[in-house]
């Protein structure tokens, strides 16, 4: 206890520089960085979702940059005339590939096939171990979900930070505005058909100051997870 008493009467400004020289020690500004020990490059073999049901195989790009200051003002209206902007060709249809690059104003912004290591996709550890903007960005992502046959009467659901648009086989299905935190199964959508075969999953996500991250999953009539699809990237993994 006296030591406590030591340390918290201490001046701020020797607190002040004691901190800086511990997060120069731990993390200079020269140490590389990682998307690791978050994602790891997809395969070509296709992927099942994971035990909880969720989706943890997708193509990434990298941040759109979309200055906010606050994450208030993410209502319905900004949020659907900021997604609408076109930013790339094609952006509501593309199915893109590993590697693949598009031009946005005068920065090019490259795909990445990825699977997460954890059930909640985290943007920000991606745009950070990338060397790119982690605040004030909008997130792109695609994945395809193969069923084996038709499934009926299914929901999507997603939870993330901060608001997001979700589109499945081109139609919007679940939608998170205001600033909030990613809670699994935020928001679920109404009852949708999976096809048999390829199914396109796409999202784009957009945070101000803060974490992003993402979890989407889709459940069956009774909340269960369902399990039996996979996967796959074309041309992950080559």
């Amino acid at each position: 206890m006296k030591t406590l008493r030591r340390i918290v009467m201490l001046p701020t400004g020797i607190l002040a520089v004691l901190a800086l020289q511990v997060l120069s020690a731990s993390a200079p500004d020269d140490a590389p960085r990682s998307i690791a020990p978050y994602f790891t490059p997809a395969t070509s073999s296709p992927k099942a979702p994971d035990a909880d049901g969720f989706l943890r195989r997708w193509l990434l790009l990298e941040p759109i940059d979309k200055p906010n200051r606050t994450n208030a003002v993410f209502t319905d209206s900004y949020v659907r005339n900021t997604f609408n902007t076109e930013y790339f060709p094609n952006q509501f249809t593309v199915i893109p590939h590993d590697g693949d690059k598009v031009k946005v104003g005068d920065r090019e912004l490259a795909w990445h096939a990825l699977d997460s290591a954890n059930f909640n996709v985290k943007l920000f550890r991606f745009a950070y171990g990338l060397n790119k903007q982690t605040y004030g960005v909008i997130f792109w992502a695609v994945t395809v979900v193969n069923s084996p046959r038709e499934i009926q009467n299914v929901r999507l659901a997603a939870g993330s930070n901060s608001a997001s648009i979700w589109w499945v086989n081109g139609k919007e299905a679940v939608d998170l505005f205001d600033d909030r935190r990613m809670v699994m199964d935020d928001v679920v959508s109404k009852r949708l058909t999976l096809h048999k075969g390829r199914n396109v999953i796409r999202g784009a996500v957009i945070n101000g100051p803060g974490l992003s991250d993402f979890c989407v999953r889709f459940i069956d009539e009774n909340g269960e997870p369902i399990k039996d699809l996979t996967l796959s990237l074309d041309n992950a993994g080559k």
